[in-house]
């Protein structure tokens, strides 16, 4: 792997791995579509990065070399980058987009990655002209700290290309995992969402707090963080997003979200401050 890697949009996820990327020595173009969204990314890297300093993780020299390989990009300075991760919204169409346009910019061997949770590496990879250069590369929040990466193989994917990014992945100092098939979740959100969902039912269903709810599984099976703090943490509309995909794509009750998650999201989305999540949140 070259050291230019381009990250397609400057949100949560794709602001964390462009900065740990910049951390580990690679020349990051940093692009998102919606203005000013890049300038506060920056900012906010800058910012950890202090920390950083202050707590003598970083000197103040290291800290802004991150920074000077942190540059906000056009879209046409994409043609030089050899790795370029997609973390644009969750819905297949938005990507889709993104990787028909990436297909047509970005030189013939480079390596476009999606850091989707859930939806199919195999039908992304259908709109470009490389198929076997296209790969998952799931990133887990806050992806400064958190130390696992699913590599998701599509159905043509090659084994050049996951080699490829698995040296990546180990580069940042992470931990990588390899899902063998193209199946909707791959590991970690298969088995999570389950969790959510029961732990959900459970609280609808008025059998205990979700302050107990949460002690319960923290305590009974040594999780650092009960599932409904941890739902609030990832983001109650991705998750109704990913429980609504699974649920799709298995026609499996196991995935079907739960009515609380549903009257959340919708108070969220009306701006009510009691809808931002289980922990901020009161039906009464």
């Amino acid at each position: 792997m070259e050291r230019r890697v381009a990250v397609i949009g400057a949100g949560t996820m794709g602001s964390g791995i462009a900065h740990v990327a910049a951390l580990h020595g690679y020349q990051v173009y940093l692009l998102d579509e919606q203005p000013g969204v890049v300038t506060r990314a920056r900012q906010r890297i800058a910012q950890r990065l202090q920390r950083d300093v202050e707590k003598g993780r970083l000197t103040a020299a290291e800290s802004e070399q991150v920074m000077d390989r942190l540059v906000e990009a056009e879209w046409n300075q994409l043609a030089d980058a050899d790795l370029v991760i997609e973390a644009v919204l969750e819905v297949m169409n938005v990507k889709k987009a993104v990787f028909e346009s990436l297909d047509r910019t970005v030189k013939p061997e480079a390596i476009l990655a999606t850091n989707t949770s859930s939806l199919s590496i195999t039908e992304l990879a259908a709109v470009t002209q490389r198929p076997q250069k296209v790969v998952g590369l799931h990133f887990f929040n806050p992806a400064p700290v958190m130390k696992l990466v699913e590599i998701v193989r599509g159905e043509e994917t090659s084994e050049e290309t996951v080699s490829a990014v698995k040296a990546f992945a180990e580069s940042l100092q992470k931990e990588a995992v390899i899902v063998q098939k193209d199946t909707p979740g791959f590991i970690v959100n298969r088995v999570l969402m389950p969790l959510f969902i029961e732990a959900m039912r459970i609280y609808e269903e008025g059998i205990a707090s979700k302050e107990d709810i949460d002690k319960a599984i923290q305590l009974g099976l040594n999780h650092p963080m009960g599932p409904l703090a941890l739902a609030d943490l990832t983001g109650l509309d991705v998750d109704l997003h990913v429980m609504d995909y699974l649920f799709q794509e298995f026609h499996d009750d196991r995935f079907a979200a739960p009515q609380v998650l549903r009257r959340l999201v919708r108070a969220g989305k009306l701006g009510r401050k009691t809808g931002k999540g289980f922990y901020e949140y009161s039906e009464s």
